[in-house]
C-alpha cells in the first residue's frame, strides 16, 4: 500500500443509477455489464483485494450528462465508457499502472 491512511490503493465506483421517469441515467448505457467486465478484469489481473483495488456499484453520482460514468479514488478521476474497451483500457492504464486514460475523461463541466 503506498499511502498507510488508504485500505485501497483504487475504489473504483460505478453508476448504476436507474430513472423510472425517462430521464438519462447509466443504467441505459449497459452500466451493470461495464461494471461486471471490470470487476471481473480485476480479479482475473490479481488486482483486487485490500492494498489493491475494490470495485463497487454506486447510485446516482450526478454525473449523468456525461453517462455512463465511473470515478477512481482516491485521484477523483472521473471516466466515461463506451464499450468492454473502455473498461479494459481503464483497468490496464489506471489500476494496472498507474496512469490517467486522457481521452476517456469526463469533460469537468458536465454535471446532471
Amino acid at each position: 500500500m503506498s499511502d498507510s491512511t488508504s485500505y485501497y490503493r483504487h475504489h473504483v465506483f460505478f453508476c448504476l443509477n436507474e430513472r423510472t421517469n425517462g430521464q438519462a441515467c447509466c443504467a441505459q448505457h449497459r452500466a451493470q455489464e461495464a461494471f461486471d467486465r471490470c470487476k471481473a478484469r480485476v480479479k482475473a489481473l490479481g488486482l483486487a483485494g485490500p492494498g489493491q483495488t475494490r470495485v463497487n456499484k454506486a447510485g446516482c453520482l450526478d454525473r449523468c450528462a456525461g453517462g455512463p460514468v465511473l470515478v477512481v479514488y482516491p485521484e477523483g478521476v472521473w471516466y466515461t465508457y463506451v464499450d468492454e474497451a473502455d473498461i479494459d483500457e481503464i483497468v490496464a492504464s489506471h489500476l494496472q499502472r498507474g496512469q490517467v486514460v486522457q481521452r476517456l475523461l469526463t469533460p469537468a463541466h458536465l454535471g446532471r
